[in-house]
């Protein structure tokens, strides 16, 4: 009951995240495809320049993967979380480098699009007014009457159609906006490709954690008593029993045996490795403390708050009894006066806290040699099962102390 909160295990596992060499090669993909299917297109449409346009291509494919690099450090900060919250952070996220891809890309193109597009005026007859609008000279002898009134506001000087505005021709935002929007939804298609990566490794990740958690239970098999229950429970019910029967209070002797019968047959039938209801695992302790209570009936006070929605989440078998042994041990049997140990649970942003706690004396005086292992133990057990993706606290808090986990909340589908 008095692990430091503040100490580290030895050996915390480390968020689950995709190598990078996986990240850059889906980029290099991506960009790859990219280029070679815009510039095969322009092989096929015969467009001028390409050789030219084909290198400034390489160059804005070059800075679309660093840029890229940039959008995945930016999504790693939420690699732990929902996947809706994926899906937010990289459409946020994907907007400020699909505009910086977008100037790049303008720059890298402007003069050779300036180039082509004095080449495109010229070979269509078409002129720049001082203003910067395209123009087209209409042919001599069309009458601007002959024309209908709403499409007059097109021409000027009833003798040049306005092809496009200079306010169209002359804006580099226009372009650069047309441009990251093509480029975004790239973006977002690379994302979709990362999140499934991840998603692929963290499934990985949990099955290899499973695979430690039941090697690790079986070969802790044959200690699991040591852990699960205190020898000197047993030492002291066995005391606290004989002392009823030669004091002649042969109906509670007989209800302490069939309780511990009870608690030792439903405490040794489960598979160590296999999560249980936490309505059971309370009801365990229910069983637990109703025999401890006969070693302290004055002292010993119990409340149990379970709400009913939380009745079948799951939780590893037996992880509650050394925290409830720990109250026992050092909050009730270390005073005189009625001590209140309380179990409840409750769910908080889709995690199961449970709180085990007590009004004792806190933080007892001559601490013994080797006090923490339970402690130790239940935070080793929810690493295996778990992984990093768990909080545990163990602390002395004002007017007692207090030990709290919290675990992804897993409840049974409905059918």
């Amino acid at each position: 009951m008095l692990l430091n909160a503040s100490r580290k295990t030895p050996a915390e596992p480390s968020a689950v995240s995709v190598p990078f060499r996986t990240v850059l090669m889906s980029m290099v993909v991506l960009w790859g495809t990219y280029f070679l299917l815009v510039t095969a297109r322009g092989v096929v449409l015969e467009l001028d320049m390409q050789a030219e346009m084909a290198a400034r291509r390489l160059l804005v494919t070059i800075a679309g993967i660093g840029l890229t690099i940039v959008l995945w450090a930016m999504l790693r900060l939420v690699d732990r979380q929902a996947l809706w919250i994926k899906i937010g952070a990289a459409s946020l996220f994907a907007i400020p480098v699909a505009i910086a891809i977008g100037q790049i890309n303008y720059v890298a193109f402007e003069d050779i699009l300036k180039e082509i597009e004095m080449r495109f005026v010229e070979e269509r007859g078409l002129r720049f007014d001082d203003e910067g609008n395209l123009l087209y000279d209409l042919p001599a002898g069309i009458a601007v009457d002959a024309i209908p009134a709403d499409e007059r506001a097109t021409f000027k000087n009833s003798e040049s159609l306005i092809i496009a505005s200079a306010e169209q021709t002359q804006d580099p935002w226009r372009r650069v906006l047309e441009i990251a929007l093509g480029r975004y939804f790239l973006l977002l298609a690379w994302a979709s490709t990362y999140f499934a990566l991840l998603a692929g490794h963290q499934a990985r990740a949990a099955e290899r954690r499973e695979q430690q958690f039941r090697s690790a239970a079986k070969a802790a098999e044959l200690r699991s008593l040591r852990y699960q229950v205190n020898p000197h429970f047993l030492f002291n019910t066995l005391n606290s029993l004989s002392a009823l029967v030669m004091t002649g209070k042969a109906a509670r002797a007989e209800k302490m045996i069939q309780t511990i019968s009870r608690f030792y047959r439903h405490s040794l039938a489960d598979d160590p490795t296999n999560d249980v209801a936490l309505k059971d695992e309370f009801d365990l302790q229910k069983l637990y403390l109703d025999i401890e209570a006969v070693r302290f009936p004055d002292r010993l006070k119990c409340v149990f708050d379970l709400p009913e929605d939380l009745e079948n989440a799951r939780i590893p078998g037996m992880i509650l009894q050394p925290l409830v042994e720990n109250s026992v041990k050092y909050a009730v049997s270390a005073v005189a006066r009625p001590v209140t140990i309380t179990l409840a649970a409750h769910e908080e942003f889709d995690r199961l806290v449970v709180t085990v706690s007590d009004d004792g004396p806190g933080v007892p005086d001559g601490m013994p040699h080797g006090f923490g292992i339970g402690l130790a133990n239940v935070r080793d057990r929810l690493e295996a099962r778990f992984g990093s993706d768990i909080a545990f606290t163990s602390t002395p808090i004002p007017g007692g102390y207090r030990t709290q986990l919290r675990i992804p909340l897993s409840l049974p589908r409905k059918r």
